[in-house]
């Protein structure tokens, strides 16, 4: 209701604004108007945030967060009851996956990093909400995490990496100095090493080499492959004497050579006489900017302007070109290096849209054409049209008469926030556009209040917090965290906050370094900084073209309001069984209901609740012949992985950047007691099923990169149908599977080999597996030192484990029916919500022993449920600072109840 009377209110305004621009009305830019009102409460757009406690952790850390669901103009969302939350890995692997009950828009959630499931390394997390998966799945919220690792006592080796690239005669060459120390900080001296570079089944290069005295490994290798070395991996295995060998991976995407520049003509074209601006980007091969400067000359090779860049390599230069000419622009890189690039093509005669967004209380409008264009289409109506978040804040019609049209319009008519306006054909059609960012600094006011300015190790502190729209109190959900910034140093324009998020990143695909930057305490520079940006940058959530002609996204995914179990029932012929009865059971929560299957034989429980490990159990016993059918449950399906658009955001030297962070954890947990070894005499447990029982498969990797469990299979008749959606990392099309990330790169030749007990398999065997026979299914995602990829052109393997039955031993009759389930009772164990767990919170009242552990912590206070009071906007609460000295960070986050957003950052003092 909230969002019809937004979209209302928004239309009816416009009738007051077209008269500025235009004499008379237009049935076309009604309709534009009506059908965008109508797409937007038909598919409402939903976001994803989450607040974490700190930019990055350690293994043995718990991850807290706290996840704010929203829709139209930033209002805590009622649409969906569920959203997931997945961890993963650096190579596209999925370690972890959480579903999360929603309420009132809002869930808390944790993540563990256990030793034995995490290792040191990049990972990134996503967040989506079912109804999210019907859109571009750009759109999903992403983050980087950083794991580092303090604790592993098989790899005492820390490491930096440091490259310099060259290019000469097609043969790309990289020196690489890497030094070498233990977790103390001592250099290993005068160290056998052996490298090699590797990418999936070839290895580039390969060689040894000997640290020096300080350490330092230095090497060198080259290909004549151009681009090789962008998905290649230096591997190197250190000798440490006393232990065979210590191997670290170096991704070789940060050393790689080519650099690019990118060129953005405002509105999307250059056109001959038109005084254009362009924008322009320049990456390295990281993805991050570099800092360029050059020139730009025609095709007489005469210098027609000089450029540089101002930010993060972005930049602009104006540009007026003439007829018959093209240009290029010649750029020098930071290294001395040089390249020339061709300049989008110009354009006889055209249209342009140009916006001026520097005066901070109107948004100044310049509609240009050339006079060929005007020859051609004079008296032809345009239409500009202004939107946001999907709804229409500005439109407006003209009659082409005149060469160029300019109009102010007040940005008090629109919301903070990025805004698209665009230039469009009396057909509905974008001609030109562009989009702009509306900062109106709008957000609510928040302020912090402590008891005393600075503290003592361990004292109690008491926060007072007060939440203002202008001055007026409201009410809110809002998350706190204070940690101990002397510990976990970061800079602050690279956070993602949740200004970042949703004001800025969640509506534009691919990367935005620094998001925070445009920010943190914005200036003049900073704002023309994010009009650069917003030249720069992606925006496609929808088209207008579309929209006019009706083509609307196919929905395939519904909103959530709980767990959703489905299936089929059948006869023992397969033949589908309707008006049968399925009963099913939540043994754990004593809960228990009917469902009566459709004509289709379908059967469908909806919306219920229970927590992840709980077991389902479904009944088909209560039917006529009962005993003779067979059920069979939907397996779950995830969205594809996708490429990480924040890998630019990678850190290849984990050890050295979070060298102050991982001091003070290994501090943390030397004062735990850990119990290093337990003998106990019991029956021998029974080795499971694996890759590695076969010859042909140990050279893939010890630890696959997903693993599903034969539990996980349970109600499942078909094993090839439930792997298709089952199977992390691959992506199931025309009887193969397919790494995802190369699927989704076009590579769609190079299949995966499915390998059964240790034999190679067509895929189309797996659907005379029977699922209740398979002990694991294990997905590789490259072919690590086997020949498998080599000798039948493939590219990652899927293994098919099956039980074995326990020999010379007697079993009961429970475990062999176990062995052999019954087909009309089935027990699955389905993603439940995860368990919620309490952020621990000491309290020392008395005063420190000499044999009391020291307290190490860093998140100092964790809490992501409080609500301020609707009278007084006020919130109290209480914790104990730890045993750190120094600036203590408090950030605080959150959204009020008509959708105003809160970002506050407080410090404080412990001595």
């Amino acid at each position: 209701m909230i969002l019809r009377k937004l979209l209302l209110t928004a239309c009816l305004s416009l009738v007051v604004v077209l008269s500025a621009f235009a004499q008379d009305d237009s049935v076309a830019l009604t309709t534009i108007i009506s059908k965008t009102a109508k797409f937007a409460t038909n598919y409402p757009v939903e976001k994803v945030y989450l607040h974490f406690d700190k930019p990055y952790y350690a293994v043995g850390d718990t991850i807290w967060f706290k996840a704010y669901v929203t829709i139209q103009d930033h209002q805590l969302s009622a649409l969906s009851k569920i959203v997931y939350v997945d961890m993963i890995t650096n190579h596209d692997s999925v370690v972890q996956s959480l579903r999360l009950s929603v309420a009132n828009g809002v869930a808390s959630g944790s993540i563990v990093l256990p030793q034995v499931s995490f290792m040191e390394g990049n990972y990134h997390v996503r967040a989506y909400t079912n109804w999210m998966r019907n859109f571009d799945p750009a759109y999903f919220f992403t983050k980087n995490i950083t794991v580092g690792n303090t604790v592993d006592e098989k790899n005492p080796v820390n490491t930096h990496i440091s490259f310099t690239n060259s290019l000469s005669g097609g043969v790309e060459k990289i020196d690489a100095k890497i030094i070498y120390k233990d977790q103390d900080g001592v250099a290993y001296i005068n160290k056998k090493v052996s490298w090699k570079v590797q990418s999936d089944d070839e290895t580039i290069d390969k060689g040894k080499g000997t640290t020096d005295q300080n350490g330092v490994l230095t090497l060198s290798f080259s290909s004549n492959k151009r681009g090789s070395f962008g998905t290649a991996d230096l591997i190197t295995d250190i000798d440490l004497n006393y232990k065979k060998s210590i191997s670290n991976s170096f991704s070789l995407k940060t050393a790689a050579i080519p650099k690019d520049v990118q060129f953005f003509p405002e509105g999307g074209n250059i056109i001959s006489g038109i005084r254009t601006k362009v924008a322009f980007k320049a990456i390295s091969s990281n993805g991050l900017g570099v800092e360029i400067k050059g020139t730009v000359t025609d095709n007489d090779n005469k210098v027609v302007t000089n450029f540089a860049s101002q930010h993060l390599g972005m930049g602009m230069f104006i540009l007026t070109p003439e007829t018959g000419k093209s240009y290029k622009a010649n750029v020098t890189f930071p290294d001395g290096t040089q390249n020339s690039y061709d300049l989008p093509r110009i354009m006889d005669e055209g249209i342009d849209l140009s916006v001026n967004n520097t005066n901070p209380d109107s948004l100044n409008l310049k509609i240009s054409s050339n006079p060929d264009f005007l020859q051609k289409f004079t008296n032809t109506r345009f239409y500009i049209v202004a939107q946001s978040g999907g709804v229409i804040y500005y439109a407006a019609q003209t009659n082409l008469r005149s060469l160029a049209y300019s109009a102010a319009i007040p940005k008090i008519k629109f919301p903070t926030g990025i805004l698209q306006v665009s230039l469009l054909s009396s057909e509905g059609d974008p001609l030109s556009e562009r989009i702009v960012f509306i900062q109106h600094n709008d957000q609510l006011n928040v302020t912090l209040n402590t008891d005393r300015p600075t503290y003592t190790q361990r004292q109690k502190v008491r926060m007072t917090m007060t939440v203002k729209n202008k001055d007026v109190p409201v009410s809110g959900s809002f998350s706190l965290a204070v940690i101990d910034e002397s510990k976990v140093p970061f800079d602050e324009n690279a956070e993602t906050t949740i200004l970042s998020s949703m004001l800025l990143t969640s509506d534009l695909k691919g990367y935005i370094e620094k998001p925070n930057y445009y920010f943190n305490h914005v200036d003049e520079t900073k704002v023309t900084d994010l009009d650069i940006l917003m030249l720069t940058q992606g925006y496609r959530r929808f088209t207008y073209s579309d929209i006019v002609y009706d083509k609307n996204p196919s929905i395939y995914f519904l909103p959530e309001q709980g767990i959703n179990v489905s299936g089929i029932l059948r006869a023992s012929n397969g033949i589908a069984v309707p008006r049968g009865n399925v009963h099913l059971t939540i043994p754990d929560k004593i809960y228990y209901k009917d469902a009566i299957t459709d004509p289709s034989g379908n059967f469908f429980f909806q919306n219920l609740t229970f927590q992840d490990s709980s077991q389902v159990i479904l009944n088909a016993k209560n039917n006529t012949n009962g005993k003779f059918m067979e059920l069979t449950v939907n397996a779950d399906t995830y969205p594809a992985l996708q490429k990480n658009a924040n890998s630019p955001d990678n850190v290849a030297n984990i050890d050295s950047m979070l060298t102050t962070y991982l001091l003070n954890t290994k501090k943390q947990y030397a004062g735990n007691r850990v119990l290093k070894e337990v003998v106990i005499k019991a029956k021998s447990e029974v080795k499971k099923p694996s890759h590695l029982d076969y010859p042909s498969l140990v050279g893939l990797s010890p630890q696959p990169d997903h693993m599903i469990d034969g539990s996980q299979l349970a109600g499942c008749n078909v094993l090839l149908d439930c792997l298709r959606g089952a199977a992390f990392g691959l992506t199931y099309d025309v009887d193969d599977f397919y790494i995802t990330r190369d699927y989704m790169q076009g590579n769609k030749k190079t299949p995966v080999q499915v390998y059964f007990n240790g034999m190679p398999v067509e895929t189309n065997y797996l659907a005379n597996i029977d699922p209740k026979t398979v002990e694991s299914v294990e997905i590789f995602l490259n072919n690590g030192i086997t020949n498998i990829g080599s000798m039948n052109n493939t590219k990652g393997v899927l293994v098919i484990n099956s039980k074995k039955i326990p020999k010379g031993e007697k079993i009961s009759l429970a475990e062999l029916k176990n062995l052999i389930p019954q087909k009309n009772v089935i027990t699955i164990s389905p993603m439940g919500y995860a368990k919620e767990r309490q952020f621990y919170v000491p309290k020392y009242l008395v005063a420190r022993t000499a044999m009391e552990v020291p307290d190490y912590r860093t998140t100092v206070y964790w809490n992501p449920k409080i609500i301020t009071d609707k009278a007084t906007g006020k919130v109290s609460f209480e914790f104990y600072n730890s045993d750190g000295k120094g600036t203590y960070k408090a950030v605080i986050e959150g959204i009020d109840i008509d959708g105003n957003i809160a970002h506050y950052v407080y410090h404080y003092k412990v001595d």
